[in-house]
C-alpha cells in the first residue's frame, strides 16, 4: 500500500469515490464501514495531500456526436525546448486531442484523438496538425473497436 495511505479504509474510500464520485459521506461510511465524520475527514486530507485530484463525470462521447476515436503518432521536425514549448501549444489549443504523451520509440508523442466523425477528423489533421512547422510526420489509427477502457487507477 502507498507510503500516504493510513490503513485500508483510505484505500477503500479512494476505490469507492473512484469507481462513484458522487458518493457522499454517509454513502462512503456504509460502503468502508466507518463513520460519515471520519470519512469527510479522510476525504478531505486525501484531497489535500493531492491523491484525489478531482471529481469529474465520464460523458458518453458517442452519445454526444463524437463517434471516431483515433491514436496519432507525431514526430518533430527538429528537438528542442523551443520546439517542444511551441508543440505544446498546438496542443493545448486543441480540443480534439483529449490525451497527449511525450514517448520513447519511433516518434516523439503520441495523441488521443476524439472527433465527430472522419471528415473532421480529416480537418484536423490537414488543417492543425501538418501545416504545423515543428511536424516532420503524422501517422494515424482509426479506433474500430473499444476493447476495454478503465478510467482512474488500478486499486
Amino acid at each position: 500500500m502507498h507510503k500516504i495511505l493510513e490503513d485500508r479504509f483510505d484505500h477503500a474510500i479512494l476505490k469507492a469515490l473512484q469507481e462513484d464520485s458522487t458518493c457522499t459521506n454517509a454513502e462512503l461510511a456504509e460502503i468502508v464501514h466507518l463513520s460519515a465524520s471520519q470519512c469527510s475527514r479522510r476525504r478531505a486530507r486525501l484531497e489535500s495531500e493531492g491523491l484525489i485530484a478531482g471529481y469529474t463525470a465520464r460523458l458518453d462521447a458517442k452519445a454526444l456526436g463524437f463517434g471516431l476515436r483515433a491514436v496519432i503518432r507525431v514526430s518533430l521536425a527538429a528537438h528542442g525546448e523551443n520546439q517542444a514549448v511551441d508543440f505544446h501549444a498546438l496542443l493545448a489549443s486543441c480540443r480534439e486531442v483529449r490525451s497527449a504523451f511525450s514517448v520513447s520509440g519511433d516518434a516523439d508523442y503520441i495523441l488521443l484523438v476524439l472527433t465527430e466523425d472522419l471528415d473532421s477528423f480529416s480537418d484536423f489533421v490537414h488543417e492543425r496538425l501538418l501545416p504545423h512547422p515543428q511536424i516532420m510526420q503524422v501517422r494515424s489509427e482509426i479506433v474500430l473497436k473499444v476493447l476495454k477502457e478503465e478510467p482512474g487507477v488500478p486499486l
